[in-house]
């Protein structure tokens, strides 16, 4: 194939492309025009104009991000098919663009017309002759790759290239995956265009692709039903914040903004928790049984609280006792959360007091006197909101701290060792990633505060401030101040239970969730189709069983797709062959899947005396042979060791010019660091050019799960791993 034939091909995409760009400025500038138009009918003052402003700017708005989104990679393929079907070629890209016409310029990836760019093979050609993928930097054409599916066909066309896939398979590493919307294969599209309704789950061996076919499949559904699921929402929720700032990348350069992306430290709104418990406390706080500890913590007084409360009424000597206000208390729960009974306290407090009223002159002036002088009275406005004031999720998870409080409501729930490891785990650090799903979960048992009505803005301002009314946010009073988590009064959360609710769920590494993890992600997706990505033997969960009645509890009997994919994309052969072996060495019921490429380099093993100048050594080598990341993956507790050693690394004197660059100037194209220190957990959903693992036994005898850990560590790289033991 001359050079110069590859030059005409590319020539001739370049003149299509710029056209495809040219209409996407004309269509940019017609969204600014109707966002302008919009604001224009604002200024009209009837109810009407101010309807027709924000349709018409949300519309402009969500069009104008589009187009933005769409710019790099927008044309990305192109089919030639048998002139029965189609004389004319299609061109296939992130969005869909119509010229001045009405003619269709470029079919957006997610489009019926496009499937088959995705479906058609050699064997089943589907009307294509040629499929082309098209290599673009910025608006530039730089490379086609092209596929003869049909070779019965009369045609002309040229074929120039090695194939699409191995192509985008050879490229360089960075801190962001990428999308694969130019290189979707047969049995992946297969699952992201599956059924909307249920639940689709997506398994498979590492490197497979199901992050990426996960996410495709979003923006697929997206497209498919934008009303329901852009309404509605999408969430997206994987195991890490260095996972998710990952992945962000991908679905905006599908075309797609209109999703929530979070880690599992940050599913609940105006929570970010970022480090991980040490295994043995992360085991307790995952378990299912600690949702029977919070249903008892949820139930408790307020620790600290008045529990007595004495009132001379006429003749008669009134008393809250203890064992009075327990009853109210089984009484108000009975009914409810905690935060939903606040419009019933003070009439079930005072009725506890009316009946007890015996003397003549007490029940001559009757119940309402009664009531208007007790609500009149400030003792008993402090007693009442001090007793039950309105309570958060973070302060009532702080009442755990207390190791006999944490005794009581755990008893026979959890051991006396498990209740030690919960009181050293809540120190001054401030929340970890394993106990969002438990704060999640007090929010459901204390639920929201009700929210007032017109009508209550009539009633007496004491009884409204004791009903607990979200616009009367700051009580006053000694007893509220006292226990309020910051030192203030309580003030209500911007975000309420019923807003917790999404159309789509997506779940990543799903096989880490624990069973409180699935208790918090399945309240958000009660009445929401899903999508689940895993692998059960890269598991960090020790108790399988356990999640796997969570994960169903969560799901509540909805209709399940299962799809599984079978080829590894991301690991040379002889990377995998190498981590294939330890799986099966160890005893892993691993999902083995093939991986399609080979490099010629095995894995390097070292064994070291001086690990730092063995790391040191392994790391150089590795950042000199690849040009995109390089992760190093420690032991949890040689974390800060080893980024020292990083940071010194430059300035060591033997070491020679061109390595210590490798390190010391490389950056990826974003302008992050190529060499990255990282835990096991961490490298979770990721990939690398080269890997660096220290201390792999380390690794594996830090946890319950430390042999599925080191297995997915050993399957992170895509073309140099190397082990210092």
């Amino acid at each position: 194939m001359s050079d110069e034939l590859v030059k005409q091909e590319v020539a001739t995409e370049q003149e299509y492309v710029d056209r495809v760009y040219l209409q996407l400025e004309a269509s940019a500038r017609n969204a600014q025009q109707l966002a302008k138009e919009g604001h224009e009918r604002g200024k009209l003052e009837h109810e009407g104009g101010l309807v027709e402003r924000d349709a018409m700017v949300f519309q402009a708005a969500r069009r104008i991000a589009q187009l933005d989104a769409a710019h790099e990679g927008l044309v990305f393929g192109r089919l030639d098919l048998v002139a029965e079907v189609d004389k004319e070629p299609r061109y296939i890209g992130r969005i869909g663009l119509r010229d001045a016409n009405r003619d269709t310029l470029l079919i957006d990836w997610r489009a019926p017309a496009a499937s088959v760019f995705y479906q058609a093979t050699a064997a089943e050609p589907q009307g294509v002759i040629r499929r082309r993928v098209l290599s673009a930097e910025h608006r530039t054409v730089v490379g086609v790759e092209d596929e003869l599916l049909d070779s019965n066909a009369e045609t002309d066309l040229p074929i120039i290239g090695e194939g699409a896939l191995m192509a985008q398979l050879g490229r360089a590493r960075d801190r962001s995956m990428h999308s694969i919307v130019a290189t979707i294969q047969a049995e992946q599209d297969k699952a992201i265009r599956a059924p909307g309704k249920g639940v689709v789950s997506i398994s498979g061996g590492p490197g497979t692709g199901k992050t990426v076919v996960a996410l495709h499949r979003a923006a697929f559904l997206l497209y498919s039903d934008r009303r329901r699921y852009e309404s509605g929402g999408v969430l997206v929720v994987g195991p890490s914040g260095v996972f998710m700032r990952y992945i962000e990348r991908v679905l905006p350069s599908l075309g797609e903004t209109a999703v929530a992306l979070r880690s599992l430290g940050e599913v609940v709104d105006g929570l970010r928790a970022t480090r991980h418990d040490e295994p043995a406390v992360a085991d307790v706080k995952g378990s299912a049984r600690m949702a029977e500890v919070l249903r008892r913590t949820a139930r408790q007084q307020v620790p600290g609280s008045v529990d007595e409360f004495d009132y001379f009424w006429r003749d008669d000597r009134l008393k809250l006792d203890r064992g009075t206000l327990g009853r109210v208390r089984r009484q108000l729960m009975s009914q409810g959360g905690r935060n939903r009974q606040l419009p019933r306290v003070a009439n079930a407090l005072l009725d506890a007091l009316w009946r007890q009223v015996r003397g003549e002159r007490g029940r001559e002036q009757g119940r309402e006197y009664f009531n208007d002088e007790l609500l009149s009275d400030q003792r008993f406005v402090d007693f009442a909101t001090g007793w039950w004031p309105p309570l958060d999720a973070p302060t009532v998870l702080s009442w755990l701290r207390e190791p006999e409080f944490l005794r009581r409501v755990s008893d026979g729930v959890l051991t006396p060792e498990e209740q030690l490891l919960l009181t050293k785990s809540w120190g001054a650090d401030g929340i970890a990633i394993e106990d969002v799903p438990l704060i999640d979960e007090l929010r459901y048992a204390l639920g929201d505060v009700p929210l007032k009505t017109d009508a209550d803005h009539d009633r007496d301002d004491t009884l409204t401030a004791l009903e607990g009314g979200v616009d009367l946010q700051e009580l006053t009073t000694a007893s509220e101040r006292e226990y309020a988590p910051t030192g203030r009064t309580w003030t209500a959360p911007t975000h309420r239970i019923e807003d917790d609710g999404f159309a789509h769920v997506l779940i990543d590494e799903a096989q880490d969730l624990t069973p409180m993890q699935w208790r918090m992600v399945g309240r958000r997706g009660r009445t929401a189709s899903w999508t689940i990505v895993g692998d059960p033997a890269q598991s960090s969960w020790p108790i399988p069983a356990e999640s796997a009645a969570a994960r169903a509890e969560a799901l509540d009997g909805k209709q399940s797709h299962e799809f599984h994919l079978s080829t590894n994309y991301r690991n040379s052969a002889e990377i995998y062959e190498f981590a294939a072996a330890y799986a099966q060495r160890v005893g892993l019921d691993a999902d083995l899947p093939t991986a399609v490429r080979r490099t010629g380099t095995p894995p390097r093993e070292v064994t070291a005396d001086d690990l730092e100048r063995a790391v040191r050594e392994a790391v150089l080598t590795t950042a000199g042979q690849v040009s995109g990341t390089v992760g190093i993956v420690v032991p949890v507790a040689r974390r800060s060791e080893v980024n020292g050693w990083l940071a010194s690394w430059p300035e060591l004197a033997d070491d020679a010019a061109g390595a210590r660059a490798a390190v010391d100037s490389s950056r990826t194209p974003s302008g992050e660091d190529r060499v990255v220190v990282l835990t096991g957990l961490d490298t979770k959903g990721l990939e690398f050019d080269g890997i660096v693992v220290v201390r792999p036994q380390e690794i594996e005898d830090e946890s319950a799960t430390g042999r599925a850990t080191l297995y997915v560590v050993l399957t992170r790289a895509t073309q140099l791993l190397t082990t210092v033991s």
